[in-house]
């Protein structure tokens, strides 16, 4: 099974890498760019074949190590 963990910075924390690339957009004359938010993409492939227990599983590696949850948000998809 196939885990698929999104995480990017909650609303309202200052996204410097989002700012640099929202400018060097700008800066190549890319129009209409009104924001940019830089996240994270991380590709699990698990041995579980019980989908509730891979959720939660996943849901714990989140939860301990690839989101930092006081400024950070992630969602989990599972193939």
């Amino acid at each position: 099974m196939k885990a698929r963990i999104f995480v990017t910075l909650k609303n309202g924390v200052l996204d410097p890498q989002g700012k640099a690339i929202e400018h060097a957009l700008s800066n190549m004359g890319f129009e209409g760019v009104d924001e940019a938010r830089q996240g994270k993409f991380i590709e699990l492939e698990l041995s579980e074949t019980d989908r509730a227990k891979a959720e939660a599983n996943v849901d714990e590696m989140c939860r301990k190590l690839l989101a930092n949850t006081v400024i950070e948000n992630y969602s989990i998809e599972l193939e």
